[in-house]
């Protein structure tokens, strides 16, 4: 069967890239398979959870790639080398430019731990959303997966799920629900969703 070939970009530990992984082997995702993960930090532990499932990895470094049009071409290189049909933002610490999105309209999906609107957009990542969440003293929080454009999480909602806050919650507990909960559940769905279209587009 024709599949989607799949980019997962990750920063950090990878947790949804297992959640990827797991969904693959489970047969969850169907219609896409992880053809490279790419990583613009070296010492990632989710190259390790890559290696671990064979697959391919690619470390893109600012370092070496200080400009960021350079930085992002060659992430580009590396998708064109792999014949990347969907792109796949882990817990990428990087926001990409309207010339990097313009390119793939509909091809870059995004995991965010908050019902967007809220608590989203610039600054807002990691642990500072659920700190916000529970600054603000909102009762029901989330994940949503989006498609990614230049607006910092502002592109086309795909799936949402909603998880109640508890008074006990500290950002780290939250966190760790929310992933448990939505992330490591919504993700995997839409790209099963988002790679069934791509592969339907391709004829099959």
């Amino acid at each position: 069967m024709l599949k989607a070939k799949i980019a997962v970009l990750v920063s950090g530990g990878g947790t949804n890239l297992q959640a990827l992984i797991d969904a693959v082997n489970n047969n969850k995702i169907k219609h896409g398979e992880i053809a490279v993960v790419i990583s613009n930090n070296a010492d990632a532990f989710a190259l390790t959870r890559a290696y671990n499932s064979n697959i391919p990895r690619e470390v893109v470094l600012k370092a070496k790639f200080p400009e960021p049009e350079a930085f992002e071409n060659e992430i580009k290189r590396i998708l064109n080398e792999y014949s990347v049909d969907l792109i796949v933002l882990a817990g990428f610490m990087h926001i990409l430019s309207k010339n990097f999105t313009s390119c793939y309209p509909k091809r870059i999906i995004n995991v965010h731990p908050s019902l967007i609107p809220a608590f989203c957009g610039k600054g807002y990542y990691g642990l500072k959303v659920h700190e916000a969440a529970l600054k603000y003293g909102v009762k029901v929080t989330g994940a949503t997966v989006h498609f990614v454009n230049e607006v910092p999480d502002g592109g086309e909602i795909i799936l949402q799920k909603a998880v109640n806050i508890c008074r006990s919650d500290t950002p780290e507990s939250l966190q760790q629900r929310v992933m448990r909960v939505a992330e490591w559940k919504l993700l995997p769905k839409a790209v099963e969703m988002v790679s069934a279209d791509i592969v339907k587009g391709k004829g099959e």
